[in-house]
């Protein structure tokens, strides 16, 4: 290799560029010898390496890689068509089939775009903080096939011959693709209380040191709530196809805050308290381990 790195992440900048925004112009290659077979596959095989795994994923991660010009299902079925190219007409039917639209969903400026609980009430099928209709459509897509089911898929690769995985999703607003990543690594962003940065921080240095990301009631609770009242997540248990239960790590209260520039809003203030509790990730937002097993039925064709 002649050229120096700045050269080089130029080129790979310039070729990603110029494809389909929110595709990749140099991707891991299922060669047959490196990479033995699609990720999907081998984690559905338990061919993994180490001993223990902790996997997360946040609330909203398709945002940023989908295009905003999507209104109806025509543009909607256009975007599928160029972030799938392999798809026939039958697999696209399928798709729409796992993410289906309200009746609504053409006309996104009638609706209110807000955070989704998960686990009731409207779905990130059809409705976020950011987006709403065929716009979070594609969004969920997205995020789900990228980013959503394969953490998903790696932590349930982690539970067998004394092998541990573990499940999360980040969900304090605004919970797009990164935004996690102040709460564990800091400095933490206005958003995300100290209650909760001690308990999320606790859990990965847990994790790193026992190979178990539990914690104590106190921590997960935080300061504000009452220490002698049990968390789930004292005894957070593996992320299993027998025990699908992922932790859901949010926060609840403070004030309702514009985010500078970005056009989206957080909650902040001294009235913010944790929210982490033991869900079900398979029912999680309207059915979503359904859809991810469609994405693995689909791995030849995506691939992942």
């Amino acid at each position: 290799m002649s050229q120096d790195s700045s050269a080089l992440q130029a080129a790979s900048a310039l070729v990603s560029g110029s494809g389909t925004f929110g595709t990749w112009g140099f991707l891991p290659v299922t060669d047959g010898i490196f990479i033995q077979s699609a990720p999907s596959q081998a984690l559905l095989h338990r061919k993994v390496n180490g001993l223990n795994h902790l996997s997360g994923n946040n609330a909203e991660e398709g945002l940023l890689f989908t295009t905003q010009n999507i209104t109806t299902e025509i543009d909607l079925l256009a975007w599928i068509h160029l972030v799938f190219p392999l798809f026939t007409d039958e697999d696209i039917a399928k798709l729409l089939y796992y993410y289906p639209s309200s009746n609504t969903s053409d006309t996104p400026a009638n609706l209110t775009a807000f955070a989704t609980a998960g686990d009731e009430g409207p779905t990130a099928l059809n409705i976020s903080q950011r987006a709403t209709g065929q716009q979070q459509r594609a969004a969920n897509i997205y995020g789900e096939t990228t980013f959503v089911c394969p953490s998903y898929w790696l932590a349930e690769a982690y539970n067998t011959n004394g092998r541990t995985g573990f499940k999360y999703q980040y969900s304090v607003v605004n919970a797009a693709h990164g935004t996690d990543i102040t709460a564990y690594f800091g400095p933490p962003s206005a958003n995300q209380g100290p209650d909760f940065v001690l308990a999320f921080q606790r859990i990965w240095g847990n994790f790193i040191t026992t190979g178990n990301p539990s914690i104590s009631s106190g921590i997960a609770n935080g300061a504000r709530v009452n220490g002698s009242s049990k968390n789930a997540l004292e005894d957070w248990p593996v992320f299993a196809m027998w025990d699908r239960r992922m932790a859901n790590l949010n926060q609840t209260g403070g004030t309702l805050t514009p985010k500078k520039g970005s056009g989206n809003f957080i909650y902040t203030g001294t009235g913010v308290t944790n929210d982490l509790e033991l869900v079900d990730a398979y029912e999680w937002e309207g059915g979503r381990g359904n859809r991810c097993d469609f994405w693995r039925s689909v791995w030849d064709l995506v691939p992942e």
